[in-house]
C-alpha cells in the first residue's frame, strides 16, 4: 500500500469514476491507475469499485469505508506538508483563497494588502467562483481559506465561522424617482424591472423569500453574479438594482448612482469564512483570518478546528 494508490482512488471518485480524466488530472497513464487500484484492492481483500468490464461503475459498500479512511490519510499528508513549510520556510509559502466575485472585488483588497505588507514572501493565489465552487475548492485542497455568503455552512467537511454582517441596498440612477425615497417598500420595488444577483449568490435567497411572503411577483430584467455588472445595466436603464452595500463604496465614488439601504425589507446577511475540517493552519493563514475579522483570533480558530464549541455566531 502506498500514497500513490490512495491518491488514485481519491481522484477517481472526484472525477466521477472516469479513469481517463483521472489520468489527465494526475499526469499519469490510465493503465497505470487501473493497475494500482487493482493491486490495492487485492492487498485489502475487497473491491473498492464495482466494474462493468474495465469501467468503474460505482463505489462498493466496503469501498465507501475505504474512501473515508483515504480522505483522512490524504488530509493528514497535506497537513504534514504544511507543517514542514511552516517550520522550514517560516514566513514564506503560498496562500490560496477561494471566494466569490463580490468578496474579491470589494472586501478582500484591504486584508490582502495588509497580509502582503506583513508577510512579503507569501504568494497569494485568488480563486473566484460560485459559493458551491468555493466549498468544493476547500474540500479538494485547492484552497486553504474560503469566503462566501451562501452555501459554506451546508458542508459537514468544512469548519465555517461568521466573518461580518451586511445588508442589501437599492441602486438607481441619480435622477430616478426612487432616488428620492428614503425607505423603499417591496411594492415600490416590484413596480420596476429588477437587476439582481443570480439565485445562489450574495444573499439572493432573502430577496426572493421577502417578495414571496408579500405575494408579489417582481419582473426580473437581468441576473448576474457581479455587482459591477448589475450597476452597469442600471446605468443603461435596464431596471433598478439590488446589490450588497459593499458595492456602493467604490473608489473613486460614483456620483451618477444613488443607493438606499434595504435591511428593513431583506434583513441582514452573514458572510462566512471556512476551512477544511482537520486542516493545519499555518501562521500566515491565522494572521490573514484575523485581518478579515478581529474576532477571528488564533485562539478561536484553534478551538473551532478542534471541534470545541458549537456557537460562534456574531
Amino acid at each position: 500500500m502506498n500514497l500513490h494508490q490512495l491518491r488514485f482512488v481519491q481522484e477517481a471518485v472526484r472525477r466521477n469514476l472516469n479513469l481517463t480524466e483521472t489520468a489527465k488530472a494526475l499526469f499519469t497513464s490510465q493503465p497505470g491507475i487501473s493497475k494500482a487500484i487493482l493491486e490495492l484492492e487485492e492487498e485489502l481483500g475487497i473491491e473498492i469499485f464495482a466494474r462493468h468490464g474495465k469501467r468503474l461503475r460505482r463505489v462498493t459498500e466496503p469501498g465507501e469505508l475505504v474512501l473515508k479512511s483515504v480522505e483522512i490519510i490524504m488530509r493528514e499528508v497535506a497537513n504534514l506538508k504544511r507543517i514542514g513549510d511552516e517550520f522550514s520556510k517560516q514566513d514564506a509559502g503560498t496562500l490560496s483563497i477561494a471566494t466569490t466575485h463580490t468578496q474579491a472585488r470589494y472586501f478582500l483588497p484591504e486584508p490582502v494588502a495588509q497580509l502582503r505588507k506583513l508577510y512579503p514572501k507569501v504568494q497569494l493565489v485568488l480563486h473566484q467562483g460560485m459559493p458551491d465552487q468555493v466549498a468544493r475548492m476547500l474540500i479538494d485542497d485547492v484552497a486553504e481559506i474560503g469566503l462566501a455568503t451562501e452555501s459554506l455552512a451546508n458542508h459537514p467537511d468544512l469548519i465555517t465561522l461568521p466573518c461580518y454582517e451586511w445588508q442589501h441596498v437599492l441602486v438607481v440612477p441619480a435622477q430616478h424617482p426612487l432616488a428620492a425615497v428614503e425607505r423603499p417598500t417591496l411594492e415600490q420595488l416590484a413596480a420596476w424591472p429588477l437587476v439582481l444577483y443570480q439565485s445562489t449568490v450574495t444573499g439572493r435567497t432573502r430577496i426572493d423569500q421577502a417578495f414571496l411572503r408579500a405575494k408579489l411577483k417582481p419582473l426580473v430584467a437581468l441576473e448576474a453574479i457581479d455587482s459591477d455588472v448589475i450597476k452597469t445595466y442600471v446605468r443603461l436603464g435596464l431596471g433598478v438594482g439590488i446589490v450588497t452595500e459593499l458595492a456602493m463604496h467604490p473608489q473613486p465614488p460614483e456620483p451618477d448612482l444613488t443607493w438606499r439601504p434595504l435591511g428593513h425589507l431583506f434583513g441582514s446577511n452573514m458572510t462566512r469564512v471556512a476551512f477544511k475540517r482537520g486542516a493545519y493552519l499555518r501562521r500566515f493563514v491565522l494572521a490573514f483570518a484575523a485581518m478579515l475579522s478581529p474576532r477571528l483570533t488564533p485562539a478561536l480558530l484553534e478551538r473551532a478546528m478542534l471541534g470545541l464549541g458549537t456557537d460562534y455566531e456574531l
